[in-house]
């Protein structure tokens, strides 16, 4: 495996590099149960490929999407994702949490 299949980083300097257009996700602040870290890091390809993680599931998928617009039209966003304590006791939690991620347009 390269760096660039796991580095974003890397990838989103390899694709400008290629001529490609490309979007870095941040996670820049958690609060309570988060899948991942502040810092965090997702790139994503004009085209819809990614390399990183900043969260799991649909959050994710989410965020990929957000980010092929913020290509599209070179603005950056903040998103939020969040579950209640008590949505997630519901489905089996130990507790809830919220994300925010910063979602920019780079290159």
């Amino acid at each position: 495996m390269s760096a660039e299949n796991d580095d974003p980083l890397l990838a989103a300097e390899g694709w400008l590099a290629e001529g490609r257009k490309a979007a870095l996700a941040t996670v820049v602040k958690t609060w309570g149960s988060s899948p991942r870290p502040a810092g965090s890091r997702l790139a994503v390809r004009d085209d819809g490929a990614f390399v990183g993680s900043v969260s799991g599931g649909c959050v994710e998928g989410a965020v990929i999407e957000v980010a092929q617009a913020a290509i599209a039209d070179g603005k950056t966003r903040v998103l939020e994702f969040g579950v209640s304590d008590e949505q997630a006791w519901s489905v089996g939690l130990a507790c809830g949490g919220r994300v925010e991620i910063f979602v920019e347009p780079v290159g």
